[in-house]
């Protein structure tokens, strides 16, 4: 296999055979129109237009993802939940499914034919992921749980060997609990103390030139969120790299919300470490990865024991297997790990830059007709500043469980509550929120059709 991803399938257009008034009212705005007559050209050359045209993404894309054909309290889903879970395109389910079916085996134990096949498997998907965010080798890709995983690896390995009482670790009042609950318990076993970066208070992204100011020799490890995934802020990466260097601080980033949405390439952002889930990118759940710099991986010690992360073992003294085998214990997730390769390829596919600018088309679209609605209070920084294709909302009066249990019965389906954020909520003087987050599959006449039953679900509470 050469690893290179096959075209994505586009759908033929589908017509509806009966229109609903609020599916009238959406399908009718001006910029819909637009964009119809654009994914009506797309249908005669998909390929051409999917490369000249990132408008057309969404469209082109929703026949790969089964699950988003169905009703939901009789009602079109419209699913706007991806910052939390994304959903898994044909591809993926077909290699889960593949695995499953014809060579479930355990990997790097056997030499017997399903063995060999699927030890092939995983380890093809390692390389797609390395592929993905261009790191040197599959080598430095280590499969973990999850994100959390990934950061309580290192917050344990690296950390329980490197901090010390009067060290300092960075992170920001923006963390998800992910990235601040394990350095959290680092600090607390090793002596070292935690610092948090604050916001800017007009844009509400992370304030740089504090930053910048609270580093120092004492800064060992720095932690910060890529993009936050309920301010939908995006970190200026290299700089911070760069600034955490000069005072010899190691880096790890939080990609979760970057790697499926963007591109992200470990060689140029300078990191030491970054993590990722495999459910927020098309893949599975259960599964993620830890890409690190190979001469940072080789000197951490295994943070957790038992079979395949071991070289040779004694019945006193082990010794422990080369990166990223070390950090691996005991049998994997074998088909998450493939599920999670085929996503790889297919957002390779697709091309992080096309992703990216279609979510800057959409992700604007959906500022500018969120922020327009009476009593809403978008948070994080303006499009022009730069962010991700997520709103995280509050309506005056309202409680985003109660305004997001209504978009829910209309087929609409947002996050409520904090978001794994409760310190950034308290920060900003909240304690819940309703978010929107699209992604590739979505379109404007979703956004369209939200829109117009969240100001419905308004209406609903006010006259009540």
């Amino acid at each position: 296999m050469d690893g290179r991803a096959s075209a994505p399938t586009v759908p033929p257009l589908r017509q509806s055979c009966q229109l609903t008034d609020r599916t009238h009212r959406a399908a009718t705005s001006p910029r819909t129109r637009r964009r119809a007559r654009k994914t009506a050209a797309a249908v005669e050359s998909p390929a051409a237009e999917l490369s000249a045209s990132p408008a057309a993404l969404g469209a082109a894309l929703r026949g790969d993802f089964p699950i988003l054909h169905q009703t939901v309290n009789g009602r079109p889903l419209v699913y706007l939940d991806n910052g939390a879970t994304s959903q898994k395109p044909e591809v993926v389910l077909h290699a889960l499914d593949e695995y499953n079916r014809r060579y479930n085996s355990n990997v790097h134990r056997g030499v017997h034919y399903l063995a060999a096949k699927a030890t092939t498997a995983y380890e093809e998907a390692r390389d797609k992921v390395a592929r993905l965010v261009n790191a040197r080798s599959g080598r430095e890709v280590v499969f973990t749980r999850n994100a959390t995983e990934g950061i309580n690896l290192v917050a344990q390995s690296w950390g329980n060997l490197h901090l010390r009482p009067g060290d300092e670790v960075l992170v920001s009042v923006a963390e998800h609990h992910s990235n601040l609950v394990p350095w959290q318990l680092a600090c607390q076993r090793t002596g070292a103390t935690l610092r948090h970066v604050p916001l800017t208070p007009d844009t509400q992204e992370l304030d740089m030139q504090a930053f910048k100011q609270m580093l120092s020799s004492k800064t060992k490890v720095v932690a910060l969120v890529a993009v936050s995934n309920m301010l939908g802020c995006i970190l200026d990466t290299s700089y911070v790299a760069e600034e955490a260097h000069r005072v010899g601080a190691r880096l790890l980033l939080d990609c979760c919300q970057s790697v499926p949405n963007m591109p992200v390439d470990v060689q140029a952002m300078g990191a030491d470490w970054i993590v990722a889930s495999a459910h927020k990118m098309c893949g599975p759940t259960g599964i993620g990865f830890l890409w690190g710099r190979s001469d940072v991986l080789e000197a951490m010690p295994p943070f957790m024991g038992g079979g395949e992360m071991i070289e040779h073992v004694g019945l006193d003294v082990s010794t422990y297997a080369p990166p990223p085998s070390r950090f691996e214990p005991g049998t994997p997730p074998i088909a998450e790990a493939i599920g999670m390769g085929a996503a790889a390829e297919y957002l390779g596919g697709l091309g992080l830059q096309a992703v990216r600018a279609y979510e800057e088309d959409i992700g604007r679209y959906l500022y500018e007709r969120l922020s327009a609605v009476p009593g809403v209070t978008v948070y994080g920084p303006p499009p022009s500043r730069g962010r991700a294709a997520l709103c995280s909302f509050n309506v005056k009066g309202l409680h985003a469980t109660d305004v997001s249990t209504l978009l829910d019965h209309a087929g609409v389906a947002v996050r409520s509550g904090h978001h794994c954020t409760q310190p950034l909520h308290a920060y900003l003087g909240i304690n819940a929120s309703a978010r929107a987050s699209p992604y590739i599959y979505n379109t404007e006449e979703e956004i369209d059709t939200f829109i117009i039953e969240l100001e419905e679900s308004i209406s609903f509470f006010r006259d009540a």
